[in-house]
Parts: structure tokens; sequence; C-alpha cells
């Protein structure tokens, strides 16, 4: 039997500490489920006022996307609904009482909990690259891009050279989104312990997106162990090739997920990579009052594998969460979670990518085309996805009316 059935006192609490694909989606997912006796309040715990939809966000630095599209405030995502947001950072638990401490001294209780803070970039693995690196997971990280490319071109670097750590997904498409958005004034390296670029991906895409990056004229450094970072670039060693100093003005750091700080030092049952521990049902081990989602929950597939942090699996999480939450305090049955991979999406560069779906995989123009499309379908409200797509389709009347200017 399912663990976790409880009785709801009155005006039971929600608390979801996290506002990612898992939080925000969590509680957006709550709405839509009607409790028999007086209706739970729900908070959702943040530190920033906006939700980022994360895969969008290479699209900022190019200048596709703007802030409202890819980062919309938390509070207009919320409008008509009975979830409360709570711009705070969360800065430790007290689980015996069942209270989340917030920073300056706040505090919330809570019956259930959601855990959904996300994951961070490990930027501790290699001398120098917390100082000099850069991380690409939030919209400060992007402002920050932006705010150093445009740094280095106002000092006159041309080209300005690039340095990128880790080609996975997060690598490869902010390689080409520089490349392209640099054109001739960018010099882009691409770097990686393995010996081929997207580990996660099967081999005709990683075909596919070698030939965007040749076209781009990319170059990939694999094989490659990093040993530091300076304010100069990356100090590198390569089989063959020995120890050579990279000159860079911009070093990124996409080299993977890693706990934060927060949920690292909890005592609680964590499983492998430090993440913690969960039931099918994403409660944590002996804790059925807590859940853990999205990148800091050790979940498995049906044949037991670990699941790797994606947007995809949050949002997937997040109705189970949802459902499981309201179950918990409405004397209903949990359900365990069960992962249905719906195919991979890349963006790469301002025109093209690679869409892997149903064992098919497509590139080029549609595959870019079917990516944007598939994250429009995503976005958190009808309203916003409304909003953002009459602004995209507004685009090509708006580019025809300006060159049929005289």
């Amino acid at each position: 039997m399912l663990e976790g059935s409880f009785t709801a006192s009155a005006m039971a609490r929600i608390v979801i500490v996290g506002g990612g694909f898992a939080g925000l989606f969590t509680a957006l997912g709550l709405e839509a489920y009607p409790f028999k006796d007086e209706r739970p309040e729900i908070l959702l715990i943040d530190r920033s006022e906006r939700f980022v939809f994360s895969p969008l966000l290479y699209e900022l630095v190019s200048g596709e996307l703007a802030t409202w599209e890819v980062a919309p405030r938390f509070d207009e995502l919320l409008e008509g609904t009975r979830v409360r947001f709570v711009q705070a950072e969360a800065m430790g638990f007290d689980f015996e009482n069942r209270i989340v401490k917030l920073a300056g001294g706040g505090a919330e209780s809570y019956d259930r909990l959601a855990l959904t803070v996300g994951g961070s970039t490990p930027v501790d693995i290699v001398p120098g690259a917390r100082e000099h690196a850069l991380p690409f997971r939030t919209l400060e990280d992007a402002q920050a891009l932006i705010a150093r490319l445009k740094a280095a071109l106002d000092a006159g670097a041309d080209p300005v050279r690039a340095a990128l750590v880790g080609a996975g997904a997060s690598g490869v498409e902010l390689a080409c989104k520089l490349a392209d958005t640099l054109g001739d004034k960018g010099s882009i390296v691409l770097f990686d312990r393995a010996a081929d670029i997207l580990a996660e991906f099967d081999a005709p895409e990683r075909k596919m997106a070698r030939a965007e990056l040749e076209k781009r004229r990319v170059r990939l450094g694999l094989s490659t162990k990093i040993l530091s970072v300076s304010d100069a670039g990356l100090q590198v060693e390569t089989a063959g090739r020995g120890v050579e100093a990279i000159p860079a003005e911009v070093v990124l750091w996409t080299v993977g997920t890693a706990v934060p700080g927060l949920i690292k030092d909890l005592d609680l049952p964590k499983g492998p990579g430090g993440r913690l521990a969960v039931e099918p049902t994403l409660q944590v081990q002996g804790h059925p009052e807590i859940f853990a989602l999205g990148d800091l929950a050790a979940s498995l597939d049906a044949g037991g594998k670990p699941l790797g942090p994606s947007a995809q699996l949050a949002f997937q999480q997040a109705g189970y969460c949802a459902w499981n939450l309201w179950a918990s305090l409405s004397d209903r049955p949990l359900l365990a979670f069960r992962y249905n991979a719906l195919g991979k999406l890349l963006g790469l560069g301002i025109d093209s990518g690679v869409a892997s779906l149903l064992g098919t995989a497509v590139g080029g123009p549609p595959a870019y085309l079917i990516r944007r499309l598939a994250y429009l379908y995503r976005m958190p409200t009808d309203a916003h996805r409304l909003k953002v797509a009459l602004h995209w389709a507004s685009r090509p009347v708006v580019r025809w009316l300006g060159g049929a200017a005289p």
C-alpha cells in the first residue's frame, strides 16, 4: 500500500519551496483539484520575482526573445489563482515542527511541504572556476553573460573569444547561439572530458549537432581536462598535446547539475549524487509529509535507472506531485510516478535545431520550429501562452512593414 494518507485539519497549509518548473507547475496543478473540506492555503516560495522558462534562456542571449517572454513575473502568472506567492529565500527547515525558515528571520509553517528548489552548477571542481567562469542556469546568469559580451565588445575585443566547458545539451546550444549572435566578431571553442558531444543523445542527433557546430566554426576540444580558470582564460590538458593556455574573454561553465547547499546539508535520506531519496510517490523516504521533485530528487525510471535532471522530468513530476498532495489531504490513494520520455529538443543557433521525437530525428529549420511550438505549448498559463504566441506571430508582420517603409 502506498504510504501517505492523512486526515486534513482545518485550513491545512501546503508550502512549495522553489518556483522552477517543478514548483510552479505543482502549484498550478493544485488549482484543478477540489477539496471536500476547507481548501488548504497554498504558498509558493522563491527568492526571485520571476519564473524562468530555462530552455529558452538561450534566446534571451541572442536577442530573439525578451525578458517578459522567457521570465514572466510570478504575480502575473498566479493572478486569479488561489496560490499565494512569497518572494523570500529559504534558509533552512525545522522538520519536527514543520517550519520553513526564511532569510531575514521569517518563517512559514506547513502541513505538506514540496521541495523543488532545483539544482546548481558545480563551479568548485576546478580552481578559479567560481571566480572567473559564468554558469548558465538562471536569469541572472543570462544577464551576466550579456553584460560580459557587451563589455568585451566595448573594450575592442575582435574577435570575442568564448570558451565553453561542457559539451552536453546546454553547452552545445549555447555555443551555437553565441556563434550566430557574435558572427565574425566571435571565436568559440567548446571543451569536454568526453570523446564526443551530447553523451545523452543518440548517434543521428550527435551527427546533426556536429554539422551545425562545424557550420558555425565552433571548435571542439574533446578528451580535454580543464586544469584551472583565470581572468585570462583556461589552462587545459589534452592527450597527445600536453598542457595549453587558452585565452578567453568569456568562460562559460555548463558541466552538469549539483544539489544546492540548502538541500545538501539536510538530515534527510540521500540517494546518488546527494539527491533526496524518494518513494515512487515522490515522498521523501521516512517523511510522508515531504515531497521532493526536480533536480534535487533521486528519481528512477521504470527500469530502475536514475533519471537525469531536465525541464521535461520536472514538468511531469509536478503533475504527479499536485495529485499526491491533494490525495494526501483528501483520503485518496497516491500515485507512483512514471516517467514518459517524449523526446529531446535542441536549439542550434537562430534558425536550426535537432528534434528527436518517437524515435525519429529531425534537423534544421523544421526542428527549430518544432522546438519553439513545443515550448509555447508548455508555457505555464493560457494567458501567458496567448500573449507570447501573439507576439511571435506579429514579428514577421512588423519586419515586413519595416522593410516596406520608404
